[in-house]
């Protein structure tokens, strides 16, 4: 092997047995006992051990935050701020931080151990999440590489209440041990039911190649198999107001619409809004729910689905419009959709697809502050 080579690995070899060796010794030699987190200025006050990462900690308790990589430092999801000195913030968090969360001293609490007491602030929706035990009642095929994933609640649970969300939540799904994997992960999806079936959590998976929660979901999970939820998190939300309301998703991104929607229709919210979903795919395989849609559209007249194929296949026989979704949704804008009403934007997929739409929707008039979106990690 070079020496260029070797130089970095020895050097990187040493720095991992040294940070383990640190880490061992952090566990034997210092006790912490017990210490206190004080939560929004006393709203709760917890006695914990110390020791652990604060997430951990403060799941112990049943205060959930969001975490999609199960505390490992790699989403940044778990933010919170820390009101007490526990030093500078660390490599490992940099990266998640913009300046103004350094400044107010924003921490990802997978990194934070509690070594004292501390004083943090939470949002006070947290409170709220909780840990389901469910059992899966039905495992649906509708693509290829998509699958509904309909989970019953405990019966525990569902006396106690079932689950309460607003339409556009995520849930974060607990991924057992499998396989290489040794330790539960957790990763965070779309919650498709509607608030009005308190028993039932349903999930829109799409299959990731080498994913391990999509993995497991595809290949291991079976009907009657137990599946623990952590939720609800998220602010993505129909906002209370009468402007033309513009969705625009792909694959399963369908799922936070496909809750909006139903909900809507099963509360009567459609009178004073008008409603255009534009949902892209590459070919008719990669389409799904067109007939749940087609009769939404048949019972409000106010609302209009826009599939489109971006590379249709000829046995496809594919009648609808043809192109980026962007790019359909752009001719929309200036030939079909009215501009006499306010708008606003709505957006859930990958971060390509959320930014080319903002530039598209912004330059027909929608407000940056008036699009909001779910953007996939």
């Amino acid at each position: 092997m070079s020496p260029l080579l070797l130089g970095p690995l020895v050097v990187a070899l040493i720095a991992s047995i040294l940070a383990l060796i640190i880490s061992v010794t952090d566990r034997i030699v210092n006790d912490y006992g017990e210490v206190t987190i004080d939560i929004n200025g006393g709203k709760k006050v917890l006695t914990v051990k110390g020791g652990s990462p604060l997430l951990g900690t403060l799941a112990f308790q049943n205060i959930f935050v969001p975490s999609a990589c199960g505390g490992r430092g790699s989403c940044g999801a778990c933010k919170v701020r820390v009101l007490s000195d526990v030093g500078p913030h660390l490599p490992t968090e940099l990266p998640y931080m913009n300046p103004e969360e350094v400044a107010k001293n924003v921490r990802l609490s997978c990194q934070i151990k509690v070594k004292q007491n501390l004083a943090i602030e939470l949002p006070e929706s947290l409170f709220n999440v909780r840990k389901f035990k469910t059992r899966v009642e039905r495992i649906r095929n509708l693509t290829y590489d998509i699958k509904e994933v309909y989970l019953r609640l405990s019966d525990d649970a569902i006396a106690a209440g079932g689950i309460s969300f607003t339409p556009g939540q995520y849930a974060q799904l607990v991924v057992p041990p499998y396989g290489e994997l040794k330790e539960s992960i957790q990763r965070a999806y779309s919650m498709s039911s509607t608030p009005q079936d308190k028993e039932h959590i349903e999930f829109l998976i799409r299959l990731v190649p080498g994913g391990i929660a999509t993995t497991w979901v595809h290949q291991h999970l079976k009907e009657g198999d137990p599946v623990e939820v952590v939720g609800p998190f998220g602010e993505f939300a129909v906002r209370d107001t009468d402007a033309v309301m513009v969705f625009v998703a792909g694959g399963s991104g369908m799922a936070p619409f496909k809750s909006m929607l139903n909900h809507m229709a099963q509360t009567g919210q459609w009178t004073n809004r008008d409603i255009w979903y534009f949902f892209g795919a590459r070919s008719k395989r990669d389409m799904f729910y067109l007939d749940e849609m087609a009769d939404l559209a048949k019972r409000f007249p106010n609302f209009h689905f826009v599939p489109a194929l971006s590379e249709p296949k000829p046995e496809d026989e594919w009648t609808g419009p043809v192109g980026l979704i962007t790019n359909v949704l752009d001719s929309y804008f200036k030939e079909q959709i009215s501009k006499d009403k306010p708008m606003e934007g709505y957006l859930c997929g990958s971060p390509g697809m959320i930014d080319a739409c903002i530039k598209v929707m912004t330059a027909n008039g929608i407000g940056q502050d008036k699009i909001y979106f779910d953007k996939f990690a």
